[in-house]
C-alpha cells in the first residue's frame, strides 16, 4: 500500500534507530528537539520511539495544539457568549475539544448543562448553515486553530458575506505558528537544538516559512509527516544536521509539503483576516502570531458584536503546569497536578483536554512509550 506500509516497515525503523545512535554518539551533551505538532506528539508516544532514542537525544513537546494555546482570557470570553445574546440563546458552534476546556469560572459543557446551545461541528460550514436555518438567533462559530484550519473557516466567513447573513459571527482565536517560534527561541528557558515540524501546516505554509528562523537561530528544522518512519527518518535528519554543525531546512514530508505550499489557501485567509499580536498560553503574547478581520469582513466579528472586551480576563489554575509544559520546560507527569487532581475525565489545564494535547498523550500512552 503506497505511503503507508512503506513507512511502517519495522526492518527499515531498526536500521534508522541504528543510526539515530550511531550519530547520537558523535554530538557532545544533549540533543534537545522539540516536536510542534500535536499529531506528533501522539503519534511518538504511541510508537513508542522515545524509549528507542539513545538518552542524550531529548525529545520535548511544543504549543502544538491549537486547543492547549488558547488563553485563557480568550476561553472565558467565548464561555461568555451564552450570556450576551439578549435573551435569544445564541448557537455557539464549535469543534469538540473546545466544549471541555475550563475557563476562569466555568466551561462551555457546563454552559451547555446549564441551557445554553452549544453544538459540536463536524466543519464550519455546519455552523454557516445553523446560521441559515435559525435566521432569528445569533449563531458564533469558534475559530481556533492554526494555518491549517484558518482558511477553511476565511472561506465559510467569505460564503458569509455572499449569503448577506446578519446573524453570523466568529470568534477569531486562530494563531500562526511561525512567529511562536521565534518566541521559542528568544525565550531564556528554552535551549532548544532543533525543530520536528509540523507537517499539516507546512502543507499550507511551504518549507519556505522556517528559513528565516533556521537562518536567524542556528537551529535546524526538518519538516516530518506522521507515520512512524516518518518521524524515525526527521529526528536523524536532525541529529546529522547538529553533529555536522548545520542548520538548514529539510523537507522530509515531499510527498504533501513543497516549497511554497498552498498559496491559494494563505491568499483566501489575507483576504478576509489580517497578522495581529496575539495572546498565547504559557508564551504569553506573541506579535503578530493571531488573525483579526479586515475591515471589509468586520461586520462578522463576534468580539465587537457581543462586546466581548468587558469580559474578566482569567489566568490558569494555581499549581497547574500546562503554560510551562506548552513551552518544553516541563514534562507532563512534572506537573503536580498531573494524573491525580487532573485526568481527562476532569481536567485542570487545557493540555489534557485535547487528543493532541501533551499532558492527555502523556496519560494514555506515557507508560509504554516513554
Amino acid at each position: 500500500m503506497k505511503y503507508l506500509d512503506e513507512f511502517r516497515d519495522p526492518g527499515a525503523a531498526g536500521a534508522l534507530v541504528a543510526r539515530i545512535r550511531r550519530t547520537a554518539a558523535r554530538i557532545q551533551g544533549e540533543a534537545k528537539i522539540m516536536e510542534i505538532c500535536g499529531s506528533h506528539t501522539v503519534a511518538i508516544f504511541r510508537s513508542g520511539i522515545k524509549s528507542l532514542l539513545p538518552g542524550n537525544v531529548i525529545l520535548v513537546s511544543g504549543p502544538g495544539c491549537p486547543v492547549c494555546v488558547t488563553a485563557m482570557p480568550d476561553m472565558d470570553r467565548m464561555i461568555a457568549i451564552p450570556g450576551k445574546g439578549e435573551g435569544r440563546n445564541p448557537i455557539v458552534a464549535t469543534f469538540g475539544d473546545m466544549v471541555r476546556v475550563p475557563g476562569s469560572f466555568s466551561s462551555l459543557e457546563r454552559q451547555k448543562a446549564e441551557g445554553a446551545d452549544i453544538r459540536v461541528a463536524a466543519s464550519p460550514l455546519d455552523s454557516l448553515q445553523w446560521a441559515r436555518e435559525n435566521p432569528e438567533r445569533e449563531v458564533v462559530f469558534l475559530g481556533v486553530g492554526f494555518e491549517t484550519t484558518s482558511p477553511t473557516i476565511a472561506a465559510v466567513v467569505r460564503k458569509a458575506a455572499e449569503l448577506a447573513l446578519k446573524n453570523f459571527s466568529v470568534y477569531p482565536a486562530f494563531k500562526l505558528l511561525p512567529p511562536a517560534l521565534e518566541a521559542l527561541l528568544d525565550s531564556p528557558d528554552g535551549a532548544l537544538d532543533g525543530f520536528l515540524c509540523p507537517g499539516h501546516v507546512s502543507v499550507m505554509l511551504g518549507s519556505d516559512a522556517y528559513a528565516p528562523y533556521a537562518e536567524k537561530y542556528g537551529r535546524p528544522c526538518v519538516i516530518s509527516g506522521f507515520e512512524s518512519l516518518d518521524i524515525l527518518l526527521g529526528i536523524s535528519m536532525l541529529l546529522d544536521q547538529l553533529a555536522d554543525k548545520k542548520h538548514e531546512v529539510v523537507n522530509a514530508y515531499g510527498r504533501a509539503v513543497d516549497r511554497g505550499g498552498n498559496r491559494k489557501a494563505m491568499e483566501l485567509l489575507l483576504t478576509v483576516f489580517e497578522p495581529a499580536d496575539a495572546l498565547w498560553r504559557g508564551l504569553g503574547e506573541i506579535p503578530r502570531s493571531g488573525l483579526l478581520f479586515r475591515e471589509g469582513y468586520r461586520q462578522f466579528d463576534a468580539i465587537e458584536r457581543f462586546g466581548l472586551e468587558e469580559v474578566t480576563t482569567g489566568t490558569d489554575p494555581e499549581g497547574c503546569g500546562c503554560a510551562s509544559v506548552l513551552r518544553g520546560v516541563l514534562s507532563p507527569p512534572d506537573c503536580p497536578l498531573f494524573d491525580n487532581v487532573c485526568t481527562p475525565e476532569n481536567p485542570v489545564g487545557s493540555c489534557m483536554v485535547s487528543s493532541e494535547g501533551s499532558c492527555a498523550a502523556w496519560h494514555k500512552y506515557g507508560r509504554t512509550g516513554i
